[in-house]
């Protein structure tokens, strides 16, 4: 096994189970870092965030991962169980948001920090982690296709209006 940091005492079991077990996946290719990167859509410092519990993984680097070290379907399908039931308990990020900048009274924002603070005392954002921070744009969903613009529709209209113009003019012109 690779001399991997410790991971902080406060993490929850399931992530720190999880983790874990993908450091033992990760050891078992042989790989190193930047050559896990190289063979998967995620760098080396995303794997670096992965194994060290800074950051939850996508599904889809445990399934790059799973499909490197030649891991069978069953053992694949414990994998994911295991990252949801990790992402479901991953800690999520909290800064404080009283030192930013100064909301307008009477905002939406300003009531909710009001209320937030004369419930808890405090008030802090949870910011969510990414679904999927870096999904490659092969593995991306399709995008819905734009629906073509009114100016667009007009430029064509007025091309073909001049194209049958010019044709009628030569047309007359000639006979």
């Amino acid at each position: 096994m690779g001399a991997w940091q410790p991971l902080p005492d406060d993490l929850p079991s399931e992530v720190r189970h999880f983790v874990e077990q993908m450091r033992q996946l990760k050891d078992r290719t042989g790989l190193s870092l930047v050559s896990l990167g190289a063979r998967t859509a995620y760098s080396k410092s995303s794997w670096q965030r992965y194994l060290n519990a800074t950051q939850p993984p996508p599904r889809q680097a445990v399934v790059a991962l799973c499909r490197v070290a030649g891991v069978g379907t069953e053992e694949a399908e414990r994998f994911g169980v295991r990252w949801e039931l990790a992402v479901q308990a991953w800690p999520k990020p909290a800064t404080a948001s009283s030192q930013t900048a100064v909301k307008p009274e009477g905002s939406v924002e300003d009531t909710e920090v009001r209320a937030a603070y004369e419930t808890h005392g405090t008030y802090e954002v949870h910011e969510e982690y990414e679904d999927d921070p870096t999904l490659p744009w092969w593995d991306a969903p399709p995008k819905e296709p734009e629906a073509p613009s009114r100016r667009l529709l007009v430029v064509a209209v007025a091309l073909v209006v001049v194209v049958v113009l010019t044709g009628v003019i030569g047309t007359l012109a000639l006979g």
